[in-house]
């Protein structure tokens, strides 16, 4: 939250020294699929995210009756190459999670598409690495001028989805710097999301979600990211 806003909210340090370690630890889930766990006594929020990236379906289940716009998906809007597109379906997209009283949209999706098989590869905007951070970088411009944080995903090489949950992406150094984690670093560099969501899968056998070498070594001490993964 990098602007004029920022001068008035609480010193994060300052709340973080006050909170016990087991609301601490209450914050790294949530009260639901959806909402973050407030700490009421510091004045700290429950947190509303919703699902994109191509609707904001506020809190509602894959079989819920929410309605919601539905907007094209990722793959047809890459097939564009229009940034200021983008950009625009950024700004409605953040408008649609504010009526849905959402913060932080779960999205977009940068995954690269690497195999005709990869099960959400329409929800992806390119096998190609360079176009894929260009329109991120416009969507999520779109979306945080708006209020609303973006959420990219899946950090990182979250490309398939058969048994996602214990599968290990065995990339080489090369292979994951040039195409997998170049359109993250491309938009933390120039937009700085305000969430990362880490992968499912394993990265080199080691669960993505609690990879020292991509959360820290990389995402933070090589980007400088200060946003919350």
């Amino acid at each position: 939250m990098h602007d004029e806003r920022s001068k008035h909210l609480p010193n994060i340090e300052e709340l973080l020294r006050q909170l016990t370690l087991q609301e601490k630890v209450a914050m790294l889930a949530g009260t639901n699929t959806w909402y973050t766990v407030p700490v009421e006594r510091l004045g700290i929020p429950s947190l509303k995210m919703t699902d994109g990236p191509n609707g904001a379906r506020g809190a509602g289940g894959f079989s819920s009756d929410v309605k919601a716009a539905c907007f094209p998906a990722g793959i047809s809007l890459a097939s564009t190459w229009d940034t200021e597109l983008l950009e625009r379906v950024g700004h409605a997209l953040a408008r649609e999670a504010k009526m849905k009283g959402a913060r932080v949209l779960l999205a977009p999706t940068v995954n690269i598409q690497r195999s005709p098989l990869g099960g959400r590869n329409f929800e992806c905007f390119s096998e190609d690495p360079y176009l894929t951070a260009r329109l991120a970088v416009a969507y999520i411009h779109g979306l945080q001028r708006e209020g609303v944080g973006a959420s990219i995903k899946h950090y990182v090489c979250n490309d398939e989805e058969f048994e996602r949950f214990t599968l290990s992406s065995e990339v080489r150094e090369r292979a994951l710097r040039e195409i997998y984690l170049q359109p993250f670093q491309t938009a933390v560099r120039e937009v700085q999301p305000w969430t990362i969501m880490a992968a499912y899968n394993l990265v080199n056998g080691i669960p993505a979600s609690e990879n020292s070498y991509l959360l820290t070594e990389i995402l933070r001490n090589e980007w400088g990211y200060d946003g919350v993964v």
